[in-house]
């Protein structure tokens, strides 16, 4: 047992919780969760992802990390009209398509099949808001703001792991040294609260087909590249199976989908971990130590951001989603091929147009298929 295991997979939990927590908050906010339901939402989804964490490493003895998708937390955020149980209708719908992926192999290969442009395309429509909105802050808190986004852009030279967090902690410590926030509330340890589903048609086509398909998209396909670029064979069917059915579990206790991770993982699975790839698995329990520490506080961690001023939280969702803007925006524009059509998802979806009370996620999808559809006709 090197050191290097458990500080790489405390790294990868820190990084991924706390570089992610703003946008979790705000999906919880986008559907009209209370306090209560958001601290349940947090710590269900931290048991989720230790659960699935150290059951597959130990099973495959390969470091399988797992982790919520932040891109399918963003598309909760960006959403609008549906409620708390109309959400967890939409997860438990979610996880029971990654089921479906894992035992039936077709599906993973249809999914694969969506052009990458599309479906960066639909990604970025996403998370372009929440770019833009946090530009909005600086002139709401320009003193506290500013500062912050300088010391993002500069950790990132050295850190882009890193760089979020270090604006969570110094946002934190900045608002409470200017008397920005009045306290900080008490510790207390969490508890699930049960909230049963209700599934309607819009949340279902709306809500959950689109997550289902940015989870598979932009989480569990790159999430098996990143372990196959380490060397390992990753079974695609158990490991997306096993997550999709611990989602179906912890859904009605407000969890959102969780996932295969591709940043964390990356920081789980190479030699820097340890020189024998046999040995890397042992960062999975580690990880998934930390996710239950996490899920234990995670009352306190919603109570803190509850009270702390909202430009911070709205600027720490936009710069941890920079990244994915970015490299969304390069692969749906490499191919000119299919620029018009990635170009077409992303201005609808962005658009936040909602029609039959289905969001803007779908629409995109549909349109830029369209495009593609149009374009082979004429290839014809």
């Amino acid at each position: 047992m090197r050191a290097s295991i458990p500080t790489s997979a405390f790294v990868a939990a820190i990084v991924g919780f706390g570089g992610t927590l703003a946008i979790i908050i705000a999906a919880a906010a986008a559907v009209g969760a209370t306090q209560t339901e958001a601290a349940s939402w947090v710590t269900a989804i931290c048991i989720a992802m230790a659960v699935e964490t150290g059951w597959l490493s130990w099973r495959t003895r390969m470091p399988v990390i797992t982790a919520w998708s932040t891109p399918g937390a963003a598309l909760i955020a960006a959403s609008s009209g549906f409620t708390m149980p109309e959400a967890v209708g939409a997860f438990a719908v979610t996880g029971i398509l990654l089921v479906a992926t894992g035992l039936f192999g077709p599906l993973t290969r249809l999914i694969a099949k969506i052009p990458g442009s599309v479906a960066s395309g639909m990604l970025a429509g996403i998370v372009v808001t929440f770019a833009m909105n946090a530009a909005k802050t600086v002139p709401a808190d320009p003193w506290l703001i500013l500062p912050l986004v300088a010391a993002f852009f500069l950790v990132r030279l050295w850190n882009p792991s890193l760089s979020v967090l270090v604006v969570l902690v110094g946002g934190v410590a900045a608002a409470l040294l200017t008397g920005r926030v009045g306290g900080l509330p008490a510790p207390e340890l969490s508890t699930l609260t049960w909230i049963w589903p209700r599934f309607t048609a819009s949340a279902i086509i709306g809500l959950a087909l689109p997550l289902y398909l940015v989870t598979m998209a932009s989480q569990n396909l790159s999430g098996l590249a990143v372990l196959r670029a380490d060397g390992y064979e990753p079974p695609p069917g158990p490991l997306i199976g096993v997550t999709g059915l611990v989602s179906v579990l912890t859904a009605p206790f407000g969890a959102s989908t969780t996932n295969l991770a591709a940043i964390s993982a990356a920081i789980c699975t190479g030699p820097d971990v340890h020189p024998d790839p046999a040995e890397r698995w042992k960062t999975g329990p580690f990880y998934a130590l930390a996710y239950l520490v996490f899920a234990a506080f995670g009352a306190s961690l919603v109570a803190i951001f509850a009270v702390l001023p909202q430009s911070l939280i709205v600027l720490v969702a936009g710069l941890a989603l920079l990244g994915s803007l970015a490299n969304a925006l390069s692969i749906a524009l490499r191919d000119e091929a299919g620029r018009m059509a990635a170009t077409v998802t992303f201005a609808v979806t962005a658009s936040g147009l909602a029609l039959f009370g289905i969001g803007s996620a779908f629409w995109g999808l549909v349109a830029g298929l369209a495009v593609v559809g149009l374009d082979s006709l004429k290839k014809k």
